[in-house]
């Protein structure tokens, strides 16, 4: 097979501070016909996550490497095999894939893809509820926070992707659910859809003392479990309102990834120490032997939609900014994914 031409976004600089649309830009790139053992694939949909903002400061060391400003970005899609070289995938298939987001077609070994189960779903749900962001929040639950029933869990970015489902697992296991979210539809859809005991609007609390006052009001026994997305006043209510033997699960701290300088820590984390608190820091990738099990919980509960999922659609590669930006802004109900291509035939 002949190269192909495919848009591409690239950075144009690394932001500073709250990212813009200005910070990127789409090239035309020549994707390579398929070597051994690789095989060349069409992005239908592609993911944008707040992680990514860590990859795009280049002096800050982390689990990833950073983004470079003369390769095309990459990250989670859901692409259709168009030529192949490997044996386990043919012409046709769709695959979720984590390097493939960014760009309307690329070359992958495989290494980190996965085939999708026809019509299990729509395509986006495995960027979301059946992807990354759906194990997150079912490592968070099952393998670190473990509610029992009765237990108060409270969780942060709660209409996320990962957060809604967190809220949702939480619920399954018996636990009565608070809720953060910051706009009255995300509150509206967290009790009405994913059946929430209470839904906090943060954005009706100017700092982390009111913030604690709705909380301990909320939850008046106190808080047995945290799921930490936000960070900030909310990690700060949360660790005033924890109980003895408290488990916290930090996950994501969105609210500070775009500082530009270092954000003091919270006041009271001696509280801590007497109250016995666990908290776990993780990413996702170390649960990735868990994978199957995840699916083997979830999948049937998408099915029967038992676990309700949002996404917030952008048409066209050239949204893709548009969308990540957009996260920072709380502009998107559930996953935020991209529209890069045309379902297959």
């Amino acid at each position: 097979m002949s190269d192909r031409k495919s848009k591409s976004v690239f950075l144009k600089a690394y932001p500073q501070g709250m990212p813009a649309a200005s910070d990127f830009e789409i090239r035309e790139t020549t994707v390579p016909a398929a070597g051994a053992n690789e095989m060349v694939c069409r992005t239908i949909w592609m993911s944008v996550d707040p992680y990514m903002r860590g990859r795009m400061r280049p002096d800050v060391k982390s689990y990833i490497p950073p983004f470079s400003l003369d390769e095309p970005l990459a990250g989670g899609a859901v692409a259709e095999v168009v030529e192949s070289n490997i044996a386990d995938y043919g012409v046709g298939d769709l695959i979720v894939d984590f390097t493939g987001g960014w760009k309307e077609y690329y070359v992958s070994s495989g290494e980190r893809t996965q085939k999708i189960i026809p019509n299990l779903a729509p395509l986006p749900a495995w960027l979301g509820v059946l992807g990354m962001p759906g194990l997150t929040a079912w490592a968070g639950v099952t393998q670190i926070m473990k509610p029992k029933e009765g237990e108060t869990l409270f969780v942060s970015g709660a209409a996320g992707a990962v957060g809604s489902v967190v809220c949702q697992l939480g619920k399954m296991r018996g636990a009565r659910v608070v809720a953060s979210a910051g706009s009255p539809e995300k509150i509206r859809w967290l009790k009405e859809e994913a059946g929430v005991d209470v839904a906090l609007n943060y954005k009706d609390y100017k700092n982390a003392a009111e913030l604690t006052k709705a909380l301990a009001e909320a939850a008046p026994n106190g808080v047995d479990c945290y799921f930490e997305n936000v960070g900030g006043m909310h990690l700060e209510a949360a660790i005033n309102c924890i109980g003895f033997g408290g488990r916290m699960a930090l996950c994501g701290m969105i609210s500070m990834y775009n500082n530009t300088e270092v954000e003091p820590g919270p006041p009271n984390l001696v509280n801590l120490i007497g109250r016995g608190v666990m908290a776990r820091g993780f990413i996702v990738s170390e649960y990735a032997d868990k994978a199957m099990e995840f699916a083997g919980e979830v999948a049937p509960l998408v099915v029967s939609k038992k676990i309700k999922f949002q996404q917030t659609e952008y048409d066209g590669l050239d949204r893709a900014a548009d969308a990540f930006v957009g996260l920072f802004h709380g502009e998107n109900a559930g996953k935020a994914v991209v529209r890069v291509g045309a379902d297959p035939a």
